[in-house]
């Protein structure tokens, strides 16, 4: 297997892996697998009637069972199919089906985030490379990663500091202030979306104390790992349902840049179904369209570098979305004018309007980039596309206020609905959207050679490893080698059934 970051196939350190475990039994925690995450038909049906008695917004150590896609609407219960949308050609003016795999049915925090943080704890506490007992995990994000690692590390016993720019969304402090078990464990770092390097900079400061531990979702594999693994199948089982009732073609994935642990679930539908991947950036942050840098509002999509766990040399296009057609279609789908607008002039479903509070903003900006997608490839009634809306419009609610008022001066009426839906939905065109040839792909990956190589201290020969697709397809290897551990870590706590 490959030797990449902390990334360990056996236990490194007994003695912390035995107190480790003595937190677990103290905690009665039991750890799911990740084959169990990807289909929690099989877990325990014991264990899921007492889970049903659980509040799924509390940091219950049965909440752990929840991380994955098959939640209910109501967030306790299971479904066979995860919760979706399927957007008309009255709500997206295209032909083809997009189809939107929603991310707010998740526990504790409301967005699919808790799984990559999930994915990159776990490892380490199995191994015997954290220590609960003094260790801090630190979780730099632009908002859901570093939540989910909170609420991840709260339930686990460990303690958990979120690091995130201080121009982030009210909503997302405000449940911060109410997870840490400590004020200073909010770090508010420069800037907003686009400013990750001061995020870098910031724990790389932190990193100066050993009992810090840096889980990067950037540069985790287990981020890749988790998303590829469990996200994939969880897309594809939606997509199975959807082709069972018409007939159509998988034609694509889209999903946001962000930490790039997302697009790892692409990979997963293009090996499987030949989908082609499509990641969608800020046009205001144009890194990867055209190694550009600015600053933006579509929060949760982080840009000004190219993620070390994005598989760049299997992306297929890039999708650059304005986070001013974002911000307003978020206002059109929240207003009830807006709303309005659509059902009675549009057409559109009473109760899929209902459902569109079930998209935040990185949410419609895949919906926008499967919209110019569809247009370029000129796709029809028998394609269809498939994305992800990470989190709802919960985390929201101020910038929502922000930008009617900037926007629309405080009166977001009927004609301004139809300005919003005319422009940024119906007008959203193939501009800022390229189709990569290898020579393409190669610029985008030698980007990154500046934030990993020269800036983050990864040698040239771990960065160059990334370009071959054999890597990337290794890291699925210790999936079953995790769920060994864990099986033998949940015998050692007791609490194996």
């Amino acid at each position: 297997m490959h030797e990449v970051n902390e990334l360990a196939d056996s236990v490194v350190d007994e003695a912390i892996l035995g107190r480790t475990i003595e937190r677990f039994r103290e905690l009665a925690i039991r750890l799911p697998k990740l084959a169990e995450l990807a289909d929690p038909a099989t877990i325990d049906d014991m264990l899921y009637r007492r889970l049903a008695e659980v509040d799924p917004d509390t940091a219950h150590p049965l909440n752990l069972f929840r991380v994955h896609w098959f939640n209910g609407a109501d967030r306790k219960g299971r479904d066979e199919v995860p919760g979706h949308l399927l957007l008309p050609a009255e709500l997206t003016g295209v032909e083809a089906s997009i189809i939107v795999v929603l991310g707010d049915r998740f526990p504790m925090i409301q967005a699919h985030k808790v799984l990559a943080a999930y994915g990159c704890l776990v490892p380490r506490l199995i191994t015997g490379q954290f220590d609960p007992t003094h260790h801090r995990a630190i979780w730099p994000s632009t908002g859901n990663y570093c939540r989910g690692g909170v609420a991840i590390s709260r339930i686990l016993g460990c303690r958990g500091v979120a690091v995130l720019p201080q121009g982030m969304s009210r909503e997302r402090f405000e449940w911060l202030e109410r997870w840490v078990t400590d004020p200073g464990d909010i770090i508010r770092t420069p800037g907003t979306e686009s400013n990750v390097k001061e995020i870098y900079d910031a724990c790389a400061g932190l990193a100066r104390e050993p009992d810090n531990v840096i889980l990067n979702q950037f540069n985790e594999f287990g981020n890749y790992i988790a998303h590829r693994t469990m996200t994939g199948p969880a897309l594809e089982r939606v997509f199975d349902s959807v082709r069972s009732e018409r007939r159509v073609r998988l034609r694509g994935f889209v999903s946001a840049s962000g930490s790039a642990g997302t697009l790892a679930a692409g990979d997963y539908l293009k090996q499987r179904l030949g989908a082609a991947i499509c990641a969608v950036e800020a046009v205001e942050c144009p890194t990867l369209l055209y190694n550009g840098f600015g600053e933006h509002n579509i929060q949760g999509i982080g840009d000004k570098h190219v993620p070390y766990i994005h598989n760049v040399m299997n992306t297929d296009f890039i999708a650059g979305v304005s986070d001013r057609a974002t911000d307003g279609v978020a206002l059109l789908f929240s207003n009830e004018q807006g709303r309005a607008y659509l059902r009675d002039r549009k057409g559109v479903a009473s109760g899929l309007i209902d459902n569109l509070r079930h998209l935040g903003l990185s949410s419609i900006a895949n919906i926008i980039g499967a919209i110019k997608l569809a247009k370029y490839l000129k796709l029809g009634s028998g394609d269809a596309l498939i994305t992800v809306a990470t989190d709802g419009a919960a985390m929201y609610g101020t910038e929502f206020s922000i930008t009617k008022k900037k926007q629309f001066a405080d009166n977001f009426d009927n004609l301004a609905a139809a300005e919003v839906f005319g422009q940024h939905i119906l007008g959203a065109a193939t501009d800022h959207l390229i189709e990569l040839t290898l020579r393409e792909r190669e610029r985008i990956f030698n980007l990154g050679y500046y934030t990993w190589v020269e800036q983050q201290g990864v040698s040239l020969a771990e960065f160059e490893a990334r370009r071959q697709q054999s890597f990337w397809d290794g890291l699925s290897d210790y999936v079953p080698v995790w769920d060994g551990l864990i099986d033998a870590f949940n015998k050692r706590v007791g609490n194996a059934g």
